[in-house]
Parts: structure tokens; C-alpha cells; sequence
């Protein structure tokens, strides 16, 4: 298989997707399998191969993903439908005061959106900055990048969010640390993409709050008894730290400097993605519903609620599993890692632009993040690089989809909405800042793989 041609198969395989998506209206989830079948056949695979790489790929894949998406859609459902949120922001902004409110709502962001997807997480929000805004007389986008930024930032760089999870998943790093360079990277980047970019551009656009807006969010919680801050914080802590546990406990006794021990194995075990959800989601039901005056049968009918988008997210990812799959099977995989070996692109930088070619192209971060990690798999297991690495490039792929979020992507529609900005204003603010958290990302992703 020459190298023209493999171009030719991952440029027109890509251009494929995009048309399917885009032109021809057609599911991700369709149009991801479709493209990995049209990978398979025109690199030669026996058609029965193909078939089973489908399979393959799509068990591999879902094994894991499905679990975790699962469970951490359930968890962050109890924690919304608890006014976890709300309590987080109104504690924040007591402690920072009105003048700093921007550090609080940034804050808030990036705690909020671990276990809560973006959209409703800015949606249960919003109010709040809308007060913020009337008190101060500042423009929305003073209170509202900041929290933007925040929820953006976690929603793509820290699991349990579906994102991170899918492309830990194909790419095969452990989750441990995803979260550790998530948190030690996305909060600088936050920072820039939200109070320092947020203060510059509502100097130059003032949207004032809506005299009359609504929203339509149904709230099943008595917003005058909210759960305490700190039960908040340490409920979201709890997955986070068991995960970061189990890895660097598996790390230790593989370097040596423990020994193997049933305590040992009791840490990986209760740590584990899985045990650590089960625990943090069991945890959340019962302090923040149950004993908060929530029935047994309206938290059956939440977690029921949480997993209906959680659906969509997971049939995606096994799709890009089945994509990786045919990389692998097919032999392209091995031969573009070979061919990138002579290359002046290192892997971090090749995956953020795969990512942000997808992302600007058809609008869905997540069909970005999965399509990029689909391709660059196979091409990292022939380059053997370390856990560590691995995560970084799980990061670079988390950057590059969020670049130029323009009228293509849902996003770009909600927050001009809440904020009564015209197309123009919306470009100008939310934008930016996706393309700022993107280029951000990307430039500290490079700057920790040269100590890792």
C-alpha cells in the first residue's frame, strides 16, 4: 500500500463522513460505521473480515464506555436535580464577593461540568448570572465566559465526561491520567479562556440581563434548602480521587516501590472507573435525593432520564471503535504509524489537528474527539508510548475539537440565545473562547510531553 494512496483512503474517508453528516443528514452513529466499512473494503480486507472487525470493534469499545458514560450520566443527574449547582456557585461567589465573581463562576464551571453536561449545567446556571449582571451593571459576558470556560474545558479535558472517557477508551490510557493532566492543565486554560478573555470582550460588547427571560428548566429541589457546599465538593471528589488511587497505587507496584498486597488490590479494585461510579452514584442517590426528601420512584425515573442522551454518546464511541478497528485489521494502521515515524508532526499535534478538522468541518465536538481517536489508535500502539503520553494525546484530541465553534454546533446557538447576542456577537464572544481553549490546550499538552 503505497503512501499516496493511504492519504487518499483516510482524506476521502474523513470527506465521506463529513457528507454524510452534513449533506445527507445522517446519523453519526450510521455514518461512522458506514465509513469504516468503505475503509475495510477499499484497503482490501476480505468482506467477512470486515463483519467481524465491526463486531470487534464495537465490543471492545462499549465494554468499557458504556459503563462509565452510563454511570456518570446517572451520577450527575442526582447531583442537578439536587440544586448541587446552584448551592456551588451561590458558596463561590459569597467567599470571592461580588468584584471577584468572575473567579467563582469559573470555578464553578469547571467543578460543576465533572459529573453535569455542559448544556445543562449552563442552562441550571444562568440565572445567576443574569443576577450578577444586574447587580453590577457589568455585560452578561463579564459572569458568562468565566462559567463558560469552566464548563467547556471539564466537558472535554476531565472524565467522567463522555468525551474524555470515549477517547481514553480507543486510544487505551488509563483514566487516572486523563484526570491528573485534565486538572492540571484545563484549570490555566480556563483561566485564560474565561476571566482574562471574559473581562477583555465585555469591554467591547455589553449585553445587558433580559428584563423578562425565562427559563424553561423544570427544578425538582426547593432552591431555600439547597445540600451544603461541602457535601457537593466532597460527593464530586469521590470518583476523581478513587480513579487517581487505583492509578497511581497500579503505578507504584509496578515500578517497585510497594509490593503487591491484598491492600494493594483492595486500592485498584475499589478505584477502578467502575467500582469508583458505583460508589460516588450510590453515595449521591442517597445523600443528596433520598434523604433530601426525594421518592424512591422519581429517582428511578432520573437515573431512567440521564441515560437517554447517555445512549446516543455511547453507540457513537463504538462506532469510532469500529473505525479503529478496521485501522488495525486492514494493516493501515501500522503503516501510517511507520510513515509517521519519518514525520516532522509529532503524535499530539497530529491528533489535535485530525480533531479540529472534524470539529470545525460538522459542528459536534464529540464526533470530532471520536473520529480523530478512531484514526490516530492504531498508530499509537506502534509507537509504544507511555501512559502518561497517551493522556496527553487524549487531551490534544479534547483541544482540537473545540476549536471555532461556529454555526454549525448546537453550542453556538444556546449560549447566543441566553444572551441575546446576534450571530456576529456570538462569533465574536463564545467562539473566541472555544478557539482559545483549543489553542490553549494544545500548547500546554506540548509543553508537558516534553517531561513526560
Amino acid at each position: 500500500m503505497t503512501t499516496p494512496f493511504l492519504i487518499f483512503i483516510v482524506i476521502s474517508a474523513v470527506a465521506l463522513l463529513l457528507f454524510m453528516v452534513l449533506k445527507l443528514k445522517i446519523s453519526a452513529f450510521i455514518s461512522l460505521l458506514i465509513t469504516a466499512i468503505y475503509v475495510g473494503i477499499i484497503a482490501g480486507m476480505p468482506l467477512k473480515d470486515v463483519t467481524k472487525a465491526i463486531q470487534d470493534g464495537m465490543a471492545g469499545t462499549l465494554g468499557f464506555v458504556a459503563t462509565v458514560v452510563g454511570l456518570g450520566a446517572i451520577f450527575g443527574q442526582m447531583l442537578e436535580s439536587s440544586g448541587g449547582a446552584e448551592s456551588l456557585a451561590h458558596y463561590l461567589i459569597k467567599k470571592f464577593g461580588t468584584d471577584k465573581a468572575s473567579w467563582a463562576m469559573v470555578i464553578t464551571g469547571f467543578i460543576i461540568a465533572i459529573p453535569v453536561f455542559l448544556d445543562v449545567g449552563f442552562i441550571i446556571l444562568v440565572p445567576i448570572i443574569y443576577a450578577l449582571s444586574r447587580d453590577t451593571k457589568r455585560s452578561l459576558l463579564y459572569y458568562g465566559i468565566p462559567l463558560l470556560a469552566g464548563l467547556a474545558v471539564t466537558h472535554s479535558f476531565i472524565p467522567p465526561t463522555p468525551g474524555p472517557v470515549a477517547v481514553a477508551d480507543i486510544i487505551n490510557v488509563q483514566l487516572g491520567w486523563v484526570i491528573f493532566f485534565g486538572v492540571i492543565l484545563g484549570f490555566p486554560t480556563a483561566v485564560i479562556a474565561g476571566p482574562i478573555w471574559g473581562k477583555y470582550i465585555a469591554k467591547k460588547i455589553h449585553l445587558p440581563p433580559p428584563a423578562d427571560f425565562e427559563v424553561s428548566k423544570e427544578k425538582t429541589y426547593d432552591e431555600n434548602n439547597l445540600p451544603s457546599f461541602r457535601m457537593i465538593a466532597l460527593i464530586i471528589a469521590i470518583p476523581l480521587v478513587l480513579i487517581l488511587v487505583n492509578t497511581f497505587t497500579g503505578l507504584a507496584v509496578k515500578k517497585e516501590f510497594i509490593g503487591q498486597s491484598i491492600y494493594t488490590d483492595a486500592l485498584e479494585f475499589i478505584g477502578h472507573p467502575f467500582c469508583a461510579l458505583i460508589i460516588a452514584t450510590l453515595i449521591a442517590t442517597y445523600f443528596l435525593c433520598l434523604k433530601r426528601g426525594i421518592n424512591k420512584q422519581k429517582v428511578l425515573e432520573l437515573s431512567t432520564k440521564a441515560l437517554g442522551p447517555a445512549g446516543i454518546i455511547i453507540l457513537i464511541t463504538g462506532a469510532g471503535g469500529v473505525l479503529k478497528q478496521i485501522l488495525v485489521d486492514s494493516g493501515i494502521g501500522k503503516i501510517m504509524a511507520e510513515g509517521m515515524a519519518n514525520s516532522a508532526l509529532p503524535p499530539i499535534l497530529l491528533a489535535w489537528l485530525l480533531a479540529a478538522v472534524v470539529r470545525v468541518t460538522q459542528g459536534s465536538a464529540t464526533v470530532a474527539m471520536i473520529t480523530a481517536a478512531g484514526i490516530i489508535a492504531p498508530v499509537l500502539s506502534e509507537f509504544g508510548l507511555s501512559d502518561p503520553h497517551r493522556a496527553l494525546v487524549v487531551l490534544s484530541i479534547a483541544s482540537g475539537a473545540t476549536l471555532l465553534s461556529h454555526v454549525n454546533d448546537s453550542g453556538f446557538w444556546l449560549v447566543g440565545k441566553y444572551f441575546g447576542m446576534n450571530e456576529k456577537q456570538t462569533l465574536q464572544s463564545w467562539t473566541v473562547m472555544e478557539s482559545i481553549i483549543a489553542v490553549c490546550g494544545l500548547t500546554f499538552t506540548m509543553l508537558a510531553s516534553l517531561f513526560f
